[in-house]
């Protein structure tokens, strides 16, 4: 190679050289590679999970099965029904058969156990005819607490009272007496949560009973008696039997314009009994020439107790006649500075320290029902629950409308009047009420309807408006105070569900089978139907039906469902 050829390469290395000696060398730029991603190798497909037919098939008719529930605690019989029914046809029409797997088998037994339960309270207790329980009236509670010694009021709750009469307004004299100092002090301690639940739950109610006093010119301090006689319960019912917000008594509800048969009590409607208060109230103002305390000693004692007592003691003054106990009952004594301290509360509750929560006060439309329905088809067609029903209509002794109550208004929720009407306008009559009715035949008496029926005497005598010695006519019409069959039976002209063919006994069986393979099978019970009958339609005994369904007695309800477990011979 020659000179020059080396000079080029020889100034390149030179070059290098100088720059990787020198003082300022030029910074070098890192060669950055790009990383490049790892790829996964491929998953083979994941097969998505079995499905469980049988798991889908019992969650499905289980589904079924809790909204039955959910509309039968709502009082809704016919979607109750419906739900009940397509739970067992679910099974029944799947191509697995209702029994052909052990737990198939299992849910189908557990699922017609528990609707069977249902259908038997629902005919045991909720037949129209099982009379609703009363709760027990504060009045005695109070009373019984009032007959000890209480507490003197401390100063700072005579001092609040003072304040309080001296610039709250009451028609009523009220007395600021050790007496009713004390009751005040009591319904601040012990008794704070009573007449706080009280003045909450009057909330509903003041303001109807407060335009029916001013309309017939009482005073309006006395709405508040209710605080002490039954802490404003409709339903409630004294040991004395005096029922209602007010507490009547039979006879004196009576006089006072009150119904009261085997199927109402309108001492527990709050209007009408506010209605016969008023009137009361009235009468006894006049009887006491407007002297309030007289009064008010007299609807509890009764009005002849205190002319007695103040003819007897020379004195016509409340408090003078109870400076001694000959006169009056305690409880008497006690019941008027009761009333007076609650006024005093009720009218003005924050000066007493009570936070009370209103409620809206009571509304609904009233629609006009000539002729009995079940209270449980009211609560279906307004969309609304059978306690609902019920707690608008506390007059109704039992889940019915009264028979042959040309005048009897039902309330139902407001805005939905109208609906109800239509509904009333196109029901038929096995749509309004499971009574049932017998129509008496020649020679007959109350006394063998009744034992032929098995129903008590008494009971049929009052709810055909009769005493027991009446006479009844060939051709008359009774109420029968006991359910022929449940509402979540199916109705005889209503077809029938899978569970259920529509042959007659004289001919193929009326039933189903559950399943594949032997039976047991679910027979639905018809109108006519007896245990004997059933027995010898299945090839079985009276004793093996009885024992299968855990049958006590022989009566059946139409359509009921029953076990035969027996396999059936053809």
């Amino acid at each position: 190679m020659n000179r020059r050829a080396w000079l080029p390469a020889l100034a390149v290395i030179g070059f290098s050289t100088a720059v990787a000696c020198g003082a300022n060398p030029k910074p070098q730029v890192p060669v950055v590679t790009p990383t490049v991603p790892k790829v996964a190798p491929p998953q083979p497909p994941v097969a998505p999970p079995r499905s469980d037919p049988i798991a889908t098939l019992i969650a499905s008719s289980e589904a079924h099965f809790t909204e039955g529930e959910r509309e039968l605690k709502l009082g809704h019989l016919e979607r109750a029904r419906a739900d009940f029914d397509r739970a067992v046809d679910i099974l029944l029409e799947s191509p697995y058969g209702a029994r052909t797997d052990d737990r198939l088998r299992q849910h189908f037994d557990r699922l017609i156990d528990r609707i069977n339960a249902h259908e038997t309270t629902a005919l045991a207790q909720g037949d129209g005819f099982s009379e609703k329980q009363s709760e027990p009236a504060s009045i005695d509670e109070l009373l019984k607490i009032a007959t000890f010694p209480q507490p003197a009021a401390d100063a700072t709750t005579t001092a609040a009272v003072k304040t309080d009469l001296a610039t709250t307004e009451h028609d009523i004299p009220i007395s600021q007496n050790a007496k009713v100092l004390s009751y005040v002090e009591l319904f601040q301690t012990r008794l704070r949560d009573y007449i706080g639940e009280s003045l909450t739950r009057g909330t509903k109610y003041l303001p109807m009973i407060q335009n029916v006093f001013r309309a017939e010119g009482l005073p309006l301090d006395l709405a508040y008696i209710p605080i002490i006689e039954s802490g404003f319960k409709t339903n409630a019912l004294s040991k004395a039997k005096a029922k209602g917000p007010w507490q009547f008594m039979t006879a004196t509800a009576r006089e006072n314009g009150l119904k009261h048969d085997w199927f109402v009590d309108e001492r527990s409607d709050p209007e009408k009994a506010t209605i016969a208060a008023a009137r009361y109230l009235k009468t006894l103002s006049k009887m006491f020439d407007g002297d309030w305390n007289l009064v008010l000693a007299a609807y509890n004692g009764g009005p002849g107790r205190v002319q007695r007592a103040m003819k007897r003691s020379g004195k016509q003054d409340f408090w003078e006649i109870t400076g001694s106990s000959r006169f009056l009952p305690k409880e008497t004594r006690e019941y008027v500075p009761l009333i007076l301290a609650a006024m005093i509360v009720a009218k003005n509750p924050v000066q007493y320290g009570f936070d009370i929560v209103a409620h809206d006060p009571i509304a609904y439309d009233k629609v006009r029902v000539p002729h009995a329905i079940d209270l449980r088809r009211v609560a279906e067609w307004t969309g609304t629950s059978i306690d609902e029903i019920q707690a608008l209509n506390p007059e109704l002794r039992r889940w019915t409308t009264p028979v042959k109550y040309p005048d009897f208004e039902l309330k139902v929720p407001s805005g939905t009047g109208d609906t109800f009407k239509a509904k009333l306008a196109d029901a038929s009559s096995t749509d309004l009420t499971a009574l049932k009715w017998h129509t008496v035949k020649k020679g007959e008496t109350l006394s063998t309807v009744a034992r032929r029926l098995q129903v008590s005497r008494t009971d049929l005598a009052e709810a055909n408006s009769l005493s027991v010695k009446s006479r009844v006519r060939p051709g008359q019409e009774l109420v029968i105070p006991r359910a022929p069959a449940t509402l979540l039976a199916t109705r005889t002209e209503r077809p029938a569900p899978a569970v259920i063919a529509s042959r007659s006994l004289a001919g193929s069986a009326d039933v189903q089978t559950a399943g594949r393979g032997e039976s047991p099978t679910v027979y639905r019970v018809k109108r006519g139907d007896t245990l004997f009958s059933i027995a010898r339609l299945f090839n079985t005994t009276v004793a093996n039906i009885k024992s299968w369904n855990k049958l006590r007695g022989n009566a059946l309800a139409v359509g009921a469902r029953l076990k035969i477990l027996a396999s059936r011979s053809r």
